[in-house]
């Protein structure tokens, strides 16, 4: 038996004594400003209700799907699903993961081999980073959204590159200049790599699809636990993209395909938000209201996630217990998670905050700066 515990012992402790070590929680009773569910769709009964009768009348979506999608988990559903969502969102193709997290580490851990060069933002997701490791590519990083620097890091370049951004990013809720990088990627013969992870549903379909991107952006990850309530991701790219995935990235190989279900309930959101499309105006109203009180924000004003700098881990630590103690469920960033000096009160919004729940928060967050 492995005896040799005192690395991951000590490992812990520094945590601990640094009030950052990290605990699962069971999720609290409280005012939700801190979840992904934007449009409350986790939460919509006439939502729940529609999977609830899918599932009524086909029990079969509930079993295992038996094995990864090139044996047996390769259901008509899940074909029918990638069909309709590369339609919706005008790409050739589409290719389902159950994660966002599965769907960057197939992008990164395949396309780029250990002779190219991936160019990241430097706030991207870690899951990017993660699937860069397992290519063992070049990786570089360019200052957050800066176009400038973009380019200078281009211009040295030789052989194969890619770029990757946020549309949305996850941590300060601003958004990407995504005109201007794709001009890049095409100037400098680079594959553009975009994820939309925050974006899909509080932008429509995202930000590659209202501008009109596609044919400008190599692969766009979407995925489906935040705004649309449910679970999974989906790859969306060309036809040939879609086969070296499916014939070279581990983690699509090499992992059991979710039950049907996943898939069901994903092609049921899209047609739920059509038929919902109030839903992100409702959203830009909540944010609005947020915007309208002056909380000091580094954010988009039309994001939903509205981060507050708040630079000192203890002061961060004492206004999320203030806003606790009021009953306001909130997500705080600590440093070394971000830079030190930037620590932060990541809020969320979403359609289901009522006004006086908002007023109440941004009054405790202005009282306490």
């Amino acid at each position: 038996m492995f005896k040799d515990f005192l690395y991951f012992e000590n490992a812990l402790q520094k945590r601990k004594q640094s009030d950052i070590l990290r605990i699962l929680k069971t999720q609290n009773s409280g005012i939700d400003f801190y979840s992904n569910d934007y449009l409350g769709l986790a939460r919509n009964e006439e939502f729940q209700k529609i999977l609830l009768r899918t599932v009524q009348g086909n029990p079969e979506l509930l079993k295992g799907s038996t094995g990864s999608r090139l044996i047996s988990g390769n259901s008509a559903i899940v074909t029918e699903t990638e069909n309709f969502i590369a339609e919706k969102h005008q790409y050739e193709s589409a290719l389902l993961f159950p994660s966002g997290y599965n769907a960057n580490l197939a992008l990164f851990s395949s396309l780029p081999n250990r002779h190219d060069t991936v160019i990241i933002d430097e706030k991207i997701h870690r899951s990017v980073h993660d699937g860069c490791m397992m290519s063992h590519c070049r990786k570089l990083k360019f200052a957050h959204n800066d176009c400038f620097h973009l380019e200078e890091i281009l211009k040295k370049q030789k052989g194969k590159v890619y770029i990757t951004v946020e549309s949305l990013y996850s941590m300060d809720g601003d958004v990407a200049p995504l005109h201007e990088i794709a001009e890049l990627a095409e100037q400098y013969n680079a594959g553009l790599i975009v994820d939309e992870a925050h974006a899909f549903g509080v932008f429509g379909y995202g930000l590659v699809d209202r501008f009109r991107l596609q044919k400008k952006v190599l692969a766009t990850v979407v995925t489906y636990g935040k705004a649309l309530g449910t679970h999974g991701a989906s790859i969306l790219t060309n036809n040939v993209i879609k086969s070296f995935l499916i014939n070279f990235a581990s983690p699509f190989i090499y992992s059991t395909s979710a039950h049907d279900f996943l898939w069901k309930s994903i092609f049921e959101g899209y047609y739920f938000l059509t038929v919902n499309d109030k839903l992100s105006t409702k959203l830009q109203e909540k944010i609005k209201i947020f915007r309208n009180q002056n909380v000091k924000t580094v954010s988009n004003e039309n994001s939903p996630i509205q981060a507050i700098i708040i630079p000192d881990n203890n002061r961060l630590k004492a206004l999320t217990k203030t806003l606790s103690d009021q009953g306001f469920l909130t997500y705080a960033v600590f440093s070394p998670t971000v830079k030190e000096g930037t620590e932060r009160l990541r809020i969320c919004l979403h359609t289901f905050n009522k006004e006086e729940e908002i007023l109440k928060l941004t009054e405790i967050i202005k009282e306490f700066a």
